[in-house]
């Protein structure tokens, strides 16, 4: 089993019919992993705080038809985080966010995750967020301990982070817990640090988006390989780094041996470049992904 934590919201997605009309979608990077680890086929379960508001139903709903394990959702009445994106030409997104008193926020660390719990994903705003950014910090913690292989999306949303060299160092004190940190070059230029650095604190690969220039990753043997990003006509990119992380720990989690990254990713730019054919967060089935092979 493969268990996602964190942040479950929706999405009020730019529409142009009617013109500056706002679509609801479900979204927030882990829910957005969760949600493709399962079209994937993986066997994975969702670790949240979700509102009992129509939005939290129907979120809840989308993980089910999905086939995520929902044992580890936590439930609360206040109202779902809302996030409103806008659109560059190109199709990437910035957000506002809309946070306060959501139930999100709330989230308590569990006693335990099922014996099946074999890797960990975390990040977003979940890692953001008091009170709830100290349990998954704590969570994070506890099961790299136990052994889970754990990555870590920081995905930097600035509007979140009132105090940045605060949450720089935060940031650093949790790599010695992480086995594969993801990120983009913008979260890694936000950052401010060195991918040499990073590696020699803990994770074993440094696993970096470059757009349309493809993906990159290295580890800490000193091995580097990239792939570069499919051609294809762009929506929007909403949720295609949470595609990354999905199709990346779908292939790191059946791997028996060493990990062969040229195939990790090219199998997770191929799935996150469908991502970005459709807007909002639709990452692809494994059935599409089988039919575009090669």
């Amino acid at each position: 089993m493969i268990v996602v934590g964190g942040e479950a919201l929706i999405d009020l997605v730019p529409t142009t019919r009617p013109p500056g009309a706002l679509l609801p979608r479900p979204g927030g990077g882990p829910y957005n992993t969760a949600l493709a680890l399962g079209r994937l086929g993986a066997h994975v379960a969702f670790c949240s705080r979700v509102s009992t508001d129509g939005f939290g139903e129907a979120l809840l709903a989308g993980l089910r038809v999905a086939g995520v394990d929902l044992s580890l959702v936590q439930r609360g009445p206040e109202p779902t985080t809302l996030a409103v994106p806008s659109l560059s030409p190109d199709g990437s997104a910035a957000y506002r966010f809309y946070v306060e008193g959501t139930a999100d926020r709330l989230f308590a660390l569990p006693p335990a995750l099922p014996a099946a719990a074999r890797a960990l994903a975390l990040g977003t705003c979940s890692l953001a967020l008091e009170p709830g950014a100290s349990a998954y910090e704590a969570l994070l913690r506890r099961e790299s301990r136990r052994g889970l292989l754990t990555l870590l999306d920081p995905n930097i949303r600035p509007a979140l982070i009132p105090q940045a060299e605060a949450y720089r160092a935060r940031f650093l004190t949790w790599l010695p817990y992480v086995s594969v940190l993801k990120l983009s070059e913008e979260d890694a230029a936000w950052l401010g640090g060195r991918v040499d650095d990073w590696l020699a604190a803990g994770p074993s690969a440094v696993v970096l988006t470059r757009g349309a220039a493809g993906l990159t990753v290295r580890t800490r043997d000193g091995g580097e390989h990239s792939v570069p990003a499919r051609a294809v006509e762009v929506a929007d990119t909403i949720g295609a780094g949470d595609t990354v992380n999905a199709a990346l720990l779908h292939r790191l989690t059946a791997a028996s041996g060493p990990v062969d990254w040229p195939a990790a990713l090219d199998y997770a730019a191929r799935a996150a470049a469908l991502t970005c054919t459709r807007p909002g967060a639709e990452p692809p089935y494994a059935t599409e992904l089988a039919a575009g092979a090669g």
